[in-house]
């Protein structure tokens, strides 16, 4: 649909800021023109595609000029919104924590939500400086504030930011309160979203929002590390990075006070940087993102590698395997999650009481392993709104290296508990004289080898994904790494366990797991592989199988996709 001149125009009107309305102005000035005309225009009516829809993700997107960008505009419409939403279904005098990263607008999108709140009647509590998604959940449960808003694109590329909401307080209670946002509130917020006007319309206060010291921080850093047994702990070296984000302070401070004080810290990656300048995707999980962290582990002899992705609320890792080359190697989500799992279950076992939970795209290792310790488990929907809700949960994860391992204080991935989680695993190892894939083995070794791989594509027109999704249901894979397909399952039908969501799950004779999905929060086609192989004594041989398995897997899957 091609975006009017009136359209650009009325826009333009309502925009508060003056950098933007100068963007589109030119824009709208060049589409006129006589030369480069059609490019100008066909900028704009994607700038003009429709609003930037509010979910339960938030709003995510490319920064920019237009309703269909990350702006100015937009977060003050989304604010009002949010304010409609909580002044309605809570109380006029609704509190809201807001939080935000170092991202290019974080600070000043936070400013405006602070403002619109407090003109709406609200009490708004906004943090001090740039800190990590993590401190913001628990901003809300340790407040009782009935929202929360982070202003982060987390791992996104630098032209993205994002806007993620919280509810809790007196908006929700039960194992929901203070988890990410799920329907029908999503909804009822976007229809907020939509009556709240032209954002130049919208109230602005000029003050009246707290401005938090660093109460909130100092008490997240003390539950932090409260959740390690300091007389565990010894001197492990251990590299850290950031990722160029905003955890690297708190991380390094939280392993401080557990115990953890041999903390190298790569040096290019180590302070807020909204152009990632080292990697070509600030994400833990892209190749070549932990080049540097492993190139200090070697020089510094260090005994693990722990990385943050930007706003530090998901947790990789690497250890130290002579198998390889390098020395080094990167464990995958679902091995940190049951290296997680197995810890965190010996701890459970003792009280008998506890749940686990994982995604539905995760491993099934984890359900096995709450098994064999008297606990049960839930699988879930993609995404921590759902694990993090999980009614008695003790520990949740999702493959994408997201893992919550204190629900109490933070109903949301932490990327820096679980580094001091795995930090602890690391001196208990080593204080056993065991190494990380020593337990590995063992795990494989009573429950079977669990073997995941993810196969992603990226793409720019987002209608290739709807259109392979398409031909997957019409026409999918009937045998997958020489194995008959005996289940396949439409997830956008429902069950009585899980909501409906869009996916394809694929079962195979031998045991083999495929789901395919279109990426919640990125333009990705997203496959999640799995095989499991029986292991009787040799676990390398189990590996081996499990490899070619996987390899077979993912050029069945490649060639179903189309893609």
């Amino acid at each position: 649909m091609t975006v009017t001149a009136d359209e650009v125009r009325a826009w333009i009107a309502a925009d508060p800021d003056e950098t933007t309305r100068a963007e589109l102005t030119a824009l709208l000035e060049r589409a006129q023109g006589e030369d480069d005309r059609e490019t100008a225009q066909a900028d704009l009516d994607d700038r003009f595609a429709g609003p930037l829809e509010f979910g339960t993700a938030g709003l995510r997107g490319a920064l920019g000029a237009g309703p269909h960008r990350m702006n100015r505009a937009v977060v003050i419409r989304a604010a009002a919104g949010l304010s409609a939403f909580l002044a309605a279904e809570v109380a006029t005098d609704f509190t809201v924590a807001i939080g935000y990263d170092a991202r290019y607008g974080s600070a000043q999108f936070a400013q405006d939500t602070a403002a619109v709140v407090t003109a709406a009647g609200g009490k708004a509590f906004l943090l001090p400086e740039p800190l990590p998604t993590p401190v913001l959940a628990f901003a809300v449960r340790h407040l009782g504030t009935d929202a929360g808003v982070m202003v982060t694109a987390s791992h996104n590329p630098p032209q993205d930011n994002g806007y993620k909401v919280y509810l809790g307080g007196r908006a929700v209670t039960g194992a929901g309160q203070g988890a990410q946002i799920v329907p029908p509130f999503d909804a009822k917020i976007a229809e907020r979203i939509a009556a709240a006007g032209p954002a130049v319309d919208v109230p602005l206060a000029d003050g009246g929002w707290e401005v938090l010291g660093d109460e909130v921080r100092e008490a997240y850093l003390a539950r932090v590390a409260s959740l390690i047994p300091t007389r565990h702990t010894r001197g492990i070296r251990i590299v850290l990075t950031p990722m160029h984000g905003v955890g690297g302070a708190t991380a390094v401070e939280a392993l401080r006070r557990a115990g953890f004080t041999d903390v190298h810290v790569v040096a290019k990656q180590a302070e807020p940087d909204p152009d990632f300048p080292t990697v070509a995707f600030p994400n833990p999980e892209e190749p070549g993102a932990l080049d540097l962290a492993l190139e200090l582990a070697r020089a510094v002899d260090a005994d693990v590698v722990l990385a943050n992705d930007p706003d530090a609320d998901r947790c990789s890792m690497a250890v130290p395997d002579r198998s390889v080359e390098g020395g080094w190697r990167q464990l995958t989500g679902d091995e940190i999650g049951s290296l997680l799992g197995a810890q965190t279950g010996v701890a459970a076992a003792l009280t008998g009481r506890g749940v686990f939970a994982s995604s539905i795209v995760s491993s099934r290792l984890l359900a096995k392993i709450a098994a064999s310790h008297g606990l049960e488990h839930r699988t879930t929907l993609t995404g921590f709104k759902w694990i993090a809700r999980t009614e008695g949960l003790t520990f949740g994860y999702e493959e994408a290296i997201g893992y919550c391992v204190d629900p109490e204080a933070v109903r949301d991935k932490d990327g820096i508990s679980a580094a001091l989680r795995l930090a602890y695993l690391a001196a208990q190892l080593h204080d056993d004289g065991q190494t990380f894939t020593d337990a590995l083995d063992e795990l494989a070794l009573r429950h079977g080898l669990h073997a995941t791989s993810p196969l992603s594509v990226r793409v720019e027109d987002l209608a290739l994904i709807g259109e392979a999704m398409a031909r997957l249901r019409t026409g999918g894979p009937t045998t997958l790494a020489g194995s008959p397909v005996i289940t396949t399952t439409d997830l956008a039908e429902g069950s009585d366990e899980l909501p409906p969501t869009d996916g394809l799950l694929y079962l195979t004779a031998a045991g083999d797991r495929v789901i395919i999905r279109p990426s919640g929060t990125e333009p990705k086609l997203k496959a999640y592989l799995e095989v499991v192989v029986p292991v009787t004594g040799d676990v390398a041989a189990a590996r081996r199988t499990a490899a070619d398995r996987l390899k077979q897997l993912r050029a069945d899957v490649s060639a179903a996709t189309g893609l």
